[in-house]
């Protein structure tokens, strides 16, 4: 066969690709692809259950209410995006291990920091609104995951609508508008349910160019950490509307 492939070569001939070929490699892609969506979805997901456990025992401790005002409050405000930085800047500084430790302890900060929310809303409510977001959110990855229509265009529009939105957020603290509470937590649903399936799409097209490399295992972190955030946002708007106040 050796011999035959030699001579072959000799002669010009150009060896034909078999289709067989082509299905194992895109078999070995699916399943790589799978594999890194699959660990991004499992840190994300430890992620979550980590701020909710935290959250709970928080405030079932008492703790919660120092959380709630004085020097503490600023801790655990400013922390988290002090580690979202530092995450997003030095990514490619950090080791893989580092960036681990910072999403577990952006995790344990952020339950800190949600345990207030069992001082204004009912614990029954609190769950109920966790459960309607994680289905909500498994649908819309599951879209983005899936779709074949190419969502990359919304990405600008999204992050400006973000923009938009904080300044709107920042503006009705002083206006202490009700009207506008509801109209900031519609438009922050929206934009994080799009968010959710827009991620999950950019997520998936990044394993393309990122497979094979060293820096995959950082890509996984950082991935979850993006999904933790849609996810958390959005939880946090829909609370506002069916959250039930103690």
């Amino acid at each position: 066969m050796a011999e035959f492939s030699d001579t072959d070569q000799r002669r010009g001939f150009t060896t034909v690709p078999r289709a067989g070929d082509a299905v194992a490699r895109r078999e070995t892609f699916d399943a790589g692809l799978r594999s890194h969506m699959l660990n991004i979805y499992n840190y994300m997901t430890s992620g979550v259950l980590l701020t909710g456990i935290v959250a709970a025992l928080t405030a079932r401790s008492g703790l919660a209410m120092q959380f709630a005002q004085g020097p503490l409050m600023w801790l655990v405000i400013l922390a988290p995006l002090a580690i979202v930085f530092a995450m997003s800047f030095g990514v490619n500084r950090f080791g893989k291990t580092t960036l681990q430790a910072m999403f577990w302890g952006f995790a344990i900060l952020m339950g800190l920091s949600m345990s207030t929310l069992f001082l204004v809303y009912t614990g029954a409510s609190i769950a109920v609104t966790f459960f309607a977001t994680a289905g909500a959110f498994a649908g819309l990855s599951l879209f983005g995951y899936t779709t074949k229509k190419n969502l990359q265009g919304f990405g600008t529009f999204l992050i400006m609508g973000v923009v938009g939105l904080l300044i709107a957020m920042i503006a009705n603290i002083f206006l202490q508008s009700g009207t506008m509470s509801l109209i900031i937590s519609a438009i922050g649903v929206l934009l994080f349910a799009g968010l959710t399936a827009y991620d999950t799409q950019r997520l998936k097209m990044q394993y393309e160019y990122l497979r094979g490399t060293e820096f995959l295992g950082k890509a996984a972190i950082m991935g979850a950490l993006t999904l933790y955030l849609d996810f958390i946002n959005m939880f946090q708007f829909l609370l506002s509307f069916l959250g039930q106040r103690d």
